[in-house]
């Protein structure tokens, strides 16, 4: 089994993550089982710069494999946003909550047929050689006009993938992973490394 830590605290991504990379044989494992608390900094101006970032931090206290994802909404009639914003959309002291209704807010007057939107996920893993490499994933869809479903975290409860008449917090969390952003990404790079 190989080694590969993640760099967040978010523990529904490191849930997530886990059940996507329970068929390769893989473990996953946070900063906090290293025995350190990182801090993972996002100052970058996209999905990328960030992803890679949180990774190099991590990188520095393990030597290992390391993997962070950054990913958000970006919803088309608002210009992209809350793209590389998502996690902070609603302000400092955001949580998931307080972005939905902002979001909902800011979409009020946004018909039906133009509330297209879509997940981005940029995934970056650094091999223990220093190596980096970017995974990207998205999830084409549309925002609801009020949440719905109790899985998930973040925008799932609001967001509807292509295709489907479901929110994502409505999925089993295996329907989800098949379709999601951040299933994408990190398959690409399990099967390309397994």
């Amino acid at each position: 089994m190989t080694d590969l830590w993640i760099a967040t605290h978010n523990e529904g991504k490191v849930k997530e993550m886990r059940t996507i990379a329970s068929p390769f044989p893989v473990t996953l494992k946070t900063a906090a089982e290293a025995g350190a608390f990182v801090a993972f900094p996002e100052t970058g101006t996209s999905f990328d710069e960030n992803a890679l970032e949180k990774a190099r931090t991590l990188h520095q206290v393990t030597g290992g494999w390391v993997a962070a994802d950054d990913s958000g909404l970006c919803v088309d009639s608002l210009g992209g946003a809350p793209g590389i914003y998502s996690a902070r959309y609603s302000g400092e002291d955001a949580n998931d909550r307080t972005n939905v209704a902002l979001l909902l807010e800011n979409m009020k007057n946004v018909k039906e047929e133009d509330r297209g939107a879509h997940f981005h996920c940029s995934f970056a893993v650094i091999a223990p050689d220093g190596t980096e490499t970017i995974y990207h994933g998205q999830t084409m869809g549309k925002i609801a006009l009020a949440p719905v479903g109790e899985r998930g975290f973040g925008y799932d409860p609001v967001f509807i993938p292509q295709g489907e008449t479901r929110t994502m917090a409505e999925m089993e969390p295996r329907e989800k992973h098949r379709i999601s952003h951040r299933g994408r990404a990190l398959r690409a790079f399990l099967e390309e490394m397994f």
